[in-house]
């Protein structure tokens, strides 16, 4: 049987890499007779670590030359991690499967190993994050925020070299660099809603290329599939992206799906909350209805004053 080799494309931080190299050793372990080789691609999001993401693009400075490169044929795939993804895919690609998600909520990385209520008051702490901004001063007003850019490992170090109480990072991340020892507190989402996608990762690919999706489309996770695809429906009817503090996460128990869903101010004043549920063949029309649910009772307000320009954000 003649070999194939095909190219997957990834972005050059450790995570990224690693992440990409999970998704090569699955489709090596099903697809023997392939070849796979990662080919690492330096985005926009990468080279601007000084600056806040929403002030100069928002999530897609993360994906746009991997999907360059993908549109062109430059790589057969590429992996993603679902939170980076924009809210619209590009037309000519999709989301060819979604493995099954690791865990989506966020973690306290701590100087003292101190949980978030224990932190002193005025404590610092670092995050470039609108989302886990806004929670943070809703739940703990005192508390200064720190902007925060950079790898997973470049934000970790800062916590010592910046003189910071405690940084948030996603706690999948940490766990697929194996750095749970690190992790003080996992937050819970009453306290910390996760970003749309978060934990999951997709595998993108040319719409049209049929032996490419026959390749990957065996690592599709089904229920996380479904959960993210109503993740993404709510950030779609909101317009979503980094300039907002907008939060998701759905649970699918048996065949119903149970959507959560956040929009608050950027200060964490007002922060609106809700949860709809239904049959898990409804998971889009339930992100639509959430979503609109939350811009009738103010998310609208919120959204228009902080997209006019009127609040200046950092990311979701």
């Amino acid at each position: 049987m003649t070999i194939k080799t095909i190219r997957i494309g990834t972005r050059a931080s450790r995570l990224a890499v690693t992440q990409a190299e999970w998704v090569r050793s699955q489709i090596l372990a099903i697809h023997p007779h392939l070849r796979a080789e990662l080919v690492r691609i330096k985005t926009t999001g990468d080279k601007i670590t000084d600056v806040a993401l929403a002030q100069v693009g928002g999530k897609g400075l993360f994906v746009k030359e991997i999907e360059a490169a993908l549109l062109a044929g430059g790589i057969d795939l590429a992996v993603h991690s679902m939170k980076d993804m924009p809210a619209e895919i590009l037309p000519g690609l999709c989301i060819g499967a979604i493995p099954e998600r690791e865990n989506s909520l966020d973690v306290l990385i701590s100087r003292n190993d101190r949980p978030l209520k224990d932190l002193p008051g005025g404590a610092r702490l670092g995050t470039s994050s609108l989302r886990r901004s806004a929670q943070v001063r809703h739940a703990r007003p005192d508390i200064i925020i720190h902007p925060l850019r950079g790898n997973l490992d470049t934000r970790i170090q800062k916590l010592k070299t910046e003189g910071l109480d405690a940084i948030i990072v996603a706690a999948a991340g940490v766990k697929r660099l194996g750095l749970e020892a690190h992790i003080t507190q996992y937050l819970p989402e009453t306290i910390m809603l996760p970003a749309i996608g978060q934990g999951a990762l997709g595998i993108e690919i040319r719409e049209d290329d049929a032996s490419i999706q026959d390749i990957v489309g065996s690592l599709d996770h089904r229920q996380t599939r479904l959960a993210v695809e109503a993740e993404r429906a709510f950030l779609q009817q909101l317009m979503g992206g980094c300039q907002v503090p907008i939060a998701a996460r759905a649970k699918i128990i048996d065949n119903r799906i149970e959507l959560t869903g956040l929009v608050a101010e950027v200060d964490g004043t007002v922060l609106l909350r809700d949860t709809a549920a239904g049959p898990v063949h409804q998971h889009r029309e339930i992100g639509v209805e959430l979503a609109d649910r939350l811009l009738e009772r103010g998310g609208r307000k919120i959204l228009e004053k902080i997209l006019s320009g009127s609040e200046k954000g950092l990311t979701t």
